[in-house]
Formats: C-alpha cells, sequence, structure tokens
C-alpha cells in the first residue's frame, strides 16, 4: 500500500487571497485600530498615533529578519530586556607571595628519578597502551 508524504509543510497556507492567516490578523487588527483613532481623535493626533501602529501591523505581516518573522525577533527583544542578564568580568590575579624559598634540585637528584626510565622503556609501555586500546576497541560488547 502507498502512502503519500506530506511536502512543503513548513510552507503555510494562503487562506485570503494572497495572505496567511497570521498577515490577514496582523493587517485587520492593524487597520482597525487606525480607523478606530481615526473616528475618536483629531485627525492630526490620530495620524501621528496610527502610523507607528499600522507600521508595526505591516512589519509583523510582512517583514522578516534572517529569513524568521518579526514577531520572534520582538519576542526576544522583550525576553532580553525583561530577563535577567549574566555579566563576567576578568578575575584579577590573586597576590602570589614571591618570599618563600623556593627548593633546588640537584641534578643528581633528578637523574636519579627519572633513571628508571629510558626510552626504550617509555616506548614499550607507549606500545602496550596502544595495543589494549585497540582489543578494547574489537572487544564486543
Amino acid at each position: 500500500m502507498d502512502y503519500q508524504v506530506p511536502q512543503f509543510i513548513e510552507v503555510e497556507d494562503r487562506i485570503f487571497g494572497p495572505l496567511t492567516l497570521k498577515q490577514f490578523i496582523y493587517i485587520a487588527g492593524g487597520v482597525g485600530i487606525s480607523a478606530l483613532l481615526l473616528v475618536t481623535l483629531p485627525l492630526i493626533l490620530a495620524l501621528i498615533i496610527g502610523t507607528p501602529i499600522a507600521l508595526l501591523a505591516a512589519a509583523l505581516a510582512f517583514y522578516k529578519i534572517n529569513n524568521k518573522p518579526f514577531i520572534n525577533i520582538l519576542e526576544a527583544a522583550f525576553n532580553y530586556y525583561v530577563g535577567k542578564r549574566l555579566y563576567l568580568w576578568k578575575k584579577e590575579k590573586e597576590d602570589t607571595v614571591t618570599d618563600l624559598p623556593t627548593k633546588v634540585v640537584s641534578d643528581d637528584e633528578a637523574k636519579s628519578k627519572t633513571a628508571g626510565l629510558t626510552r626504550t622503556k617509555l616506548e614499550e609501555l607507549a606500545w602496550k597502551l596502544d595495543v589494549r586500546d585497540t582489543e578494547r576497541e574489537q572487544a564486543p560488547i
């Protein structure tokens, strides 16, 4: 039995002519508020207040930043200004005490500490570690 896989699921349906439902609601809200302002306020005051509302409605309906709707940008800006912020400063270096005596190690002491470790022993140890790692990788779980 064949099933059709839906495609283009990220594209919103055009309901009102070339507008999606969200775009239609934004435009209708902006026009409605602007019309209400024109009826209730004097013409000059209605134009001063109504113009930013109409521009906001148009931006909400059509403007995209980095292919994201303008409402997402407004939400992120609101959350940024309302939310808490974490400020990080460079920590000041703690005062180090330089008056402490330092232990001087002689060459003989240094050689005696590393005397048991030769280059061939180090290479052999590294090879054994590599073999163990490959055995672990190949071992069934």
